[in-house]
């Protein structure tokens, strides 16, 4: 036991500041079965205040860690440095922000690379169904640990904004004012194409083994081949011409049909870097989740309905024209259901050219529109 142990927590480490919620009751999953342990990570910055009304609670997308920014618990760089801070868009001066690690993911909360206490070995495919859902109340589970009974603000990001919006909906009045970046009530059949090639490509590498690899021998050519597909949608296609156009590379291919031009090589540098930082299992059941997810289904398959049961003061929507995983007719969708069921909406379509990755990168445009809405009590 001790050696597996070793193994799962040495490949795949939580961020030095990660806290730990250890939830000891049944947690049940949405599709059926349920979890007997649940272990949910997360980081915290700024202080709770007395009637600890001024939480901020952030979902991730797909890979992230809780590491959403550095502190003097860890001052490596997080995924949304320029964001979160004293000072910053969201002000740790007068937020108490959490940023949990995802339920199914690899980085301190239970998913498939976490021990079974049942058989003291790894879930991996044993790890029950995986929704949005369950992520979604994992992140209430979280609040009931932290005794916060109302949220200031619900953040949610690209899968987070799906994990966001289902939370407000099965745990109404979660929060005062809820936030939903590049996100969706669904995807779309395109996002489902990339998605199930992605986990195609995994899942047909020899090494993947029906998901029983061994953790210092991941299904490397599945990942990095799946890697470069996401990262190819990430970015928009003028995003892509602008950085690389049809420049090349100085070196001759390495093998037939090897590399020639900078943006392979890009892919090829950046996909490396995925390859045994994030579980391959925990990447199936993460990428399926988002590809089951119909907000509408707790409405009776009306969105509005669904929307109708969520209570809370205001709602931002942003979404970037150049997107394509989560292209802006669906952030347009949201908000429109979100006003027909009643809510106060404010709505931004941004032009960045950044596309599905513009909240990362582009300060620019995300960081006035979340100044603005935090500061307008």
């Amino acid at each position: 036991m001790t050696n597996i142990t070793h193994i799962v927590d040495s490949f795949y480490p939580a961020p030095s500041a990660t806290k730990y919620a250890h939830i000891s009751s049944e947690f049940p999953m949405h599709r059926g079965e349920s979890l007997n342990q649940l272990t949910i990570a997360y980081e915290t910055w700024g202080e709770l205040n007395a009637d600890r009304s001024n939480a901020l609670f952030i979902f991730t997308g797909l890979s992230p860690s809780a590491h959403a920014a550095s502190s003097d618990r860890d001052k490596s760089q997080g995924w949304w440095e320029f964001m979160i801070g004293p000072g910053k868009p969201i002000d740790t001066n007068i937020y108490y922000v959490i940023c949990m690690n995802s339920l199914g993911s690899c980085f301190g909360t239970t998913g498939p690379a976490s021990l079974n206490p049942a058989t003291q070995k790894p879930y991996r495919l044993d790890f029950p169904d995986l929704t949005i859902e369950d992520i979604a109340n994992a992140g209430y589970q979280l609040l009931q640990h932290l005794q916060i009974r109302q949220l200031d603000t619900l953040l949610g990001v690209s899968l987070g904004g799906m994990s966001a919006l289902a939370a407000s909906i099965m745990h109404s009045g979660i929060s005062r004012r809820l936030i939903l970046i590049s996100s969706a009530s669904s995807s779309t059949a395109y996002a489902i194409a990339i998605r199930s090639l992605q986990r195609e490509m995994i899942v047909n590498d020899p090494m993947w083994l029906e998901g029983n690899y061994r953790f210092d021998k991941p299904p490397a050519s599945g990942m990095k081949m799946a890697r470069k597909m996401g990262l190819s949608s990430y970015r928009s296609a003028d995003e892509w011409q602008q950085r690389f156009g049809r420049k090349r590379i100085t070196s001759q291919p390495k093998k037939p049909f090897g590399a020639e031009f900078e943006v392979q090589s890009y892919l090829e540098y950046n996909s490396e870097k995925f390859i045994g930082s994030f579980d391959p299992n925990c990447y199936l059941y993460l990428s399926r989740a988002m590809d089951w997810f119909e907000a509408c289904s707790h409405g009776e398959g009306v969105l509005e309905n669904a929307f109708e049961k969520i209570v809370l003061d205001h709602v931002l929507i942003i979404g970037v024209e150049s997107d394509s995983l989560f292209p802006i007719w669906q952030q347009q969708e949201l908000a429109e259901a979100m006003r027909s069921s009643g809510h106060q909406v404010s709505y931004a379509a941004l032009e960045s050219i950044h596309g599905h990755d513009a909240f990362l990168v582009d300060e620019t445009e995300f960081a006035p529109l979340l100044k603005n809405f935090l500061n307008n009590k």
